[in-house]
C-alpha cells in the first residue's frame, strides 16, 4: 500500500470521509450504536485519514491529548490517547493499520507525549502487542465489546 497517503484530516470533506470509514467499520460491521460511535472528543481530536491512490478513504485514527480528556487533574498529560482506529475491509491485511498507529505515535511525540494509551478490543490485542503495547488493568465492556487498556512508551 505504498500508494496510500496518510494525512491529518482538515477540511469538512476530510472529516466526512473519517466519519464514513468509522460508520462502515464500527456501526455497520461491528453493530455499535451510532450514538456511541461519535462522541465529545471528535471535535477536539486530531483525526488522521488514509486515502488510496484513487482518493477513496481507507482508514482513520484519532489522537486525543489534554489532561482533562484523559482524566488527569492538576497537571499536563504526558500521555496521549489513540482512538477509533478503523480500516475498511478491502484494505485490511495490507499494513495500513500499522501505518496509522505509527502515524498517531509520531503526532503524540510531536506534542511532547512520553506514552500512548489505547483502548483495544480484546480480539485486537495481539495486533497491538506486536507493535509494542502492553495490557494494563482488567478487561471492561465498551459498547458491548470486551476491551482492555494498553500502553506503550514513546
Amino acid at each position: 500500500m505504498a500508494d496510500v497517503v496518510i494525512r491529518v484530516a482538515e477540511s469538512e470533506d476530510d472529516l466526512a470521509a473519517v466519519r464514513a470509514v468509522r460508520y462502515e467499520v464500527f456501526v455497520e460491521e461491528q453493530e455499535i450504536p451510532v450514538e456511541l460511535e461519535y462522541d465529545e472528543y471528535d471535535a477536539t481530536s486530531v483525526h488522521l485519514l488514509a486515502l488510496g491512490a484513487d482518493g477513496a478513504p481507507l482508514g482513520t485514527a484519532r489522537l486525543i491529548s489534554g489532561a482533562e480528556a484523559l482524566g488527569i487533574t492538576g497537571g499536563v498529560a504526558d500521555r496521549v490517547l489513540l482512538g477509533r482506529l478503523a480500516v475498511v475491509r478491502a484494505a485490511r491485511g495490507t499494513g495500513l493499520g500499522v501505518r496509522l498507529v505509527r502515524a498517531v505515535e509520531e503526532l503524540g511525540r510531536e506534542r511532547g507525549a512520553k506514552e500512548l494509551e489505547l483502548h483495544a478490543q480484546v480480539r485486537a490485542m495481539g495486533f497491538y502487542e506486536r507493535l509494542g503495547y502492553a495490557g494494563e488493568g482488567p478487561e471492561y465492556d465498551d459498547a458491548g465489546i470486551p476491551h482492555r487498556t494498553m500502553t506503550r512508551v514513546l
